[in-house]
């Protein structure tokens, strides 16, 4: 089958290849998907799980990307709850061969039907970000409405998940980001938005939720910015501040069936827009994650037309 391999660490998204690759077999409780579309974050390229096993051993060359969209062709021993023919979306383990390839081996349990209305390119755009902001909002900053909510990178293509299922939780929703990005960030719903390059992110106030992609300075500011009893969650590594009276939590992704399901149906009834950039094929993959200039929204690979 046709993939994308890194060997190289240090080349990052420079040191992609298109070339062939075995087709995996799946395991035990595993599917075999022919994959038609793949998300990327380009952040995975510095994860250890890109480069090593569980157990520590090199493990290239590794096939990056771990968003999918396709039909499951084939099923592992023992797989339950899916059947071959069935179009799906999902998750993949960080430790394993990812999506961006003809065909990927997955745990059943990290995929969720995908709906006949909805395009193979959506639905691999949908994973990291949707279920990110679902897990940050519901799971660990336990959300609820009429609490005020601080969204850092409103219009990114977390952020903009996380400002809309705010919005629809009935928070009252501040999002951030870069001057361009304000009329995208109201648009998403956020009621208010801060400038970070020209205006000043303390004038905000007391929020009752921080949810921070950005880390760095921005996360030790935030800090400051949560009430008596709020919470700071973050996806860019430990907070480097705590709330005064508060909690301060981080967070890694993980795969939920039933929480692929409600984004989907968000996305179908129109309460959930994602956020997608360029759509290239396969052959042109290394090109596209390697673009001339920034591209707003995710890059998605068509595996398949």
């Amino acid at each position: 089958m046709k993939a994308i391999v890194v060997t190289d660490e240090a080349a990052g998204t420079a040191g992609m290849t298109l070339t062939e690759r075995p087709q995996p077999q799946p395991a035990g409780n595993d599917v075999l998907v022919e994959v038609h579309a793949s998300g990327f974050t380009p952040g995975e390229l510095t994860w250890p799980s890109t480069w090593t096993d569980r157990l520590g051993r090199d493990r290239t060359p590794s096939i990056p990307g771990h968003e999918l969209a396709g039909v499951v062709s084939a099923l592992g021993y023992g797989t339950t709850g899916l059947s071959v023919g069935q179009r799906v979306f999902g998750l993949t383990d960080w430790t394993r061969d990812g999506t961006l390839a003809e065909y990927t081996a997955v745990e059943a349990r990290n995929l969720a039907p995908l709906p006949g209305d909805l395009d193979f390119t959506v639905g691999a755009s949908l994973p990291i970000s949707g279920l990110t902001a679902w897990q940050g909002l519901f799971e660990h900053g336990r959300v609820r409405a009429g609490q005020s909510v601080l969204v850092h990178g409103a219009a990114g293509g977390v952020g903009s998940m996380v400002t809309q299922l705010a919005r629809e939780a009935g928070a009252y929703v501040i999002g951030t980001g870069r001057a361009a990005d304000r009329r995208a960030a109201l648009d998403f719903g956020a009621r208010e938005f801060v400038d970070l390059e020209n205006e000043t992110l303390e004038d905000v106030g007391g929020v009752d939720l921080v949810f921070d992609v950005i880390g760095g300075g921005i996360g030790q500011r935030s800090a400051g910015l949560v009430r008596a009893g709020g919470t700071l969650v973050s996806i860019a590594g430990p907070p480097p501040a705590r709330p005064a009276d508060g909690l301060a939590i981080d967070f890694v992704v993980v795969p939920d069936r039933a929480q692929l399901g409600e984004i989907a149906q968000r996305v179908r009834d129109g309460r959930l827009r994602t956020v997608i950039g360029d759509v290239a094929p396969l052959d042109d993959a290394v090109a596209a994650l390697n673009p001339a200039e920034r591209v707003k929204g995710k890059t998605i690979i068509r595996v398949r037309p």
